[in-house]
């Protein structure tokens, strides 16, 4: 069955990637990205396949949900996928805090998934999956951190795993699943080319254990692989 996906932060990275698993498993994919003018690997995915869209969402921007919207009125969704991310400045040790740039990455890693399946839940509820994602990080789970630091990036990502568990029980009743996805340590600009897994098989094997998940996994933490992961 072809299913309509909705993804942000799709120009790269791991959104990119995903794009491309759902493009390769025929989905319907509307690709969202800050700026679609110059998305060039997005453009060329879509000489291939006549099934991707391609729009402009800023996650940041409020009036853009509105456009967007707009634009998809009477769209069935069956995966709301948010992936958009910021990691923030680099120095994000004790005594470093910028918190002009905190309230930044909370915009967007926090904020902005829920002003997302605020936005598009009708759609969501008119579709068969009825199916959320957040691509969250191990470094949101509190119960992992063993390093410290980071405060900016970690706070936005276990903010975003309170918010993903909320819908989970909140939806639940619609018949909608929820689940906070760990994509794993993978090599794309956030990640660095340090990272042990190649972008491309961390989204493939995302996809395949989404696919696997059914609603009593609905509202967990989980990895790729398919691993539960703690708060």
């Amino acid at each position: 069955m072809s299913l309509t996906t909705l993804i942000t932060g799709a120009n790269r990275g791991i959104g990119l990637a995903l794009t491309h698993a759902c493009l390769r498993r025929d989905d319907q994919v509307i690709a969202c990205c800050r700026d679609p003018y110059h998305a060039q690997q997005l453009h060329k995915l879509a000489e291939i396949y006549p099934k991707l869209a391609i729009h402009q969402l800023d996650v940041s921007e409020p009036e853009e949900y509105q456009q967007l919207k707009e634009a998809l009125a009477g769209t069935p969704i069956d995966w709301l996928i948010a992936n958009a991310g910021l990691y923030g400045p680099p120095e994000q040790a004790l005594g470093q805090t910028d918190y002009f740039a905190w309230q930044q990455v909370l915009a967007v890693n926090t904020l902005a998934p829920l002003r997302l399946v605020e936005t598009f839940m009708d759609n969501l509820l008119a579709g068969e999956a009825k199916s959320i994602v957040v691509i969250s990080s191990v470094m949101g789970s509190i119960s992992e951190n063993h390093q410290g630091g980071h405060y900016l990036y970690r706070s936005s990502k276990a903010a975003l795993n309170a918010v993903l568990r909320s819908l989970a029980l909140d939806l639940a009743n619609q018949g909608v699943k929820a689940y906070a996805m760990h994509p794993g340590w993978v090599k794309t600009d956030m990640g660095g080319q340090a990272a042990p897994l190649e972008v491309e098989d961390a989204a493939s094997t995302l996809l395949l254990t989404l696919e696997r998940l059914d609603a009593a996994s609905s509202g967990k933490f989980i990895t790729y692989d398919g691993q539960q992961l703690p708060w």
